[in-house]
């Protein structure tokens, strides 16, 4: 079965429930709209945030829905999607991303990375926006060496705004001593939670909507299977309702039922 037949006997006019949804059509449940905000007040005041939840939460969607929301003309963003990099290699796409050279000496990087993020506002007056994404992945000194690319002076504001994006385990990390001074500077902080049933139910039928049909798919006990299987996690969710699909197209029937959920569930969990 190829997804063109999938979509052709649902009568999609694209398939549900992928990433390739544009931003202007993500679904706005409340977990998604509040991080898109922090995130947003978090760029606008040049500050530092945390933004955390479980694997599969919308952490990186709601990132990517408030960053396109930026003035192009007026941003420079810099995303960086896997800090296993080192503070090296964190420092290098930087100053790449800015249009520099990377220097050789890591002293001098660090020195050259401070120096660009302050000349692109001052000098170009783009406010540089540097995203480090699977953020919990960072160690201590990292993340104290990303502090101080912060600490421009005494009375001043930050020449950027920083944003870093992880598992709870961030959150939790941050709280250590160790890494007070970091801690002490995040001036907004979210933690992303699953999505109660309502707003499951919703997410459901939004993508649903996008694809083409604006009826009842998914019957009531799906939904509610799906939910409690995926703790309204959008990931999760999506996953399940595409093999819950696939199980109601296999079965031949119009709508996807309890059984066809069940069944999505039990292949999810192999």
């Amino acid at each position: 079965m190829s997804i063109s037949n999938l979509q052709s006997h649902y009568g999609f006019t694209t398939m549900p429930f992928g990433r390739s949804i544009p931003v202007q059509a993500l679904h706005p449940h409340p977990g998604h709209r509040e991080a898109v905000a922090r995130i947003q007040w978090c760029v606008a005041q040049r500050q530092t945030g945390v933004i955390t939840g479980e694997v599969g939460a919308g952490k990186t969607v709601a990132v990517r829905a408030a960053l396109a929301q930026l003035e192009a003309s007026r941003h420079q963003v810099v995303y960086i999607s896997d800090p296993t990099i080192g503070m090296r290699g964190i420092h290098t796409a930087i100053v790449t991303a800015l249009g520099g050279s990377p220097a050789f000496y890591s002293g001098v990087l660090a020195h050259q990375t401070a120096s660009l993020l302050a000349g692109e506002l001052d000098e170009r007056a783009r406010l540089p926006v540097v995203v480090i994404d699977e953020a919990h992945l960072l160690g201590n000194t990292e993340l104290e060496s990303l502090r101080m690319l912060t600490n421009t002076g005494m009375d001043t504001g930050s020449h950027f705004a920083l944003l870093l994006v992880g598992q709870p385990t961030l959150r939790r990390r941050l709280k250590l001593a160790v890494l007070a001074a970091l801690d002490q500077r995040i001036s907004t902080r979210f933690a992303i939670t699953g999505m109660d049933l309502p707003e499951t139910a919703d997410y459901i039928r939004h993508h649903l909507k996008f694809a083409g049909r604006s009826d009842t798919l998914f019957s009531d006990d799906a939904i509610a299977e799906i939910h409690q299987a995926s703790r309204g996690y959008p990931r999760a969710v999506n996953n399940l309702a595409v093999s819950a699909l696939i199980a109601t197209y296999a079965s031949n029937k119009a709508i996807v039922d309890v059984s066809a959920a069940q069944s999505a569930i039990t292949e999810n969990s192999e």
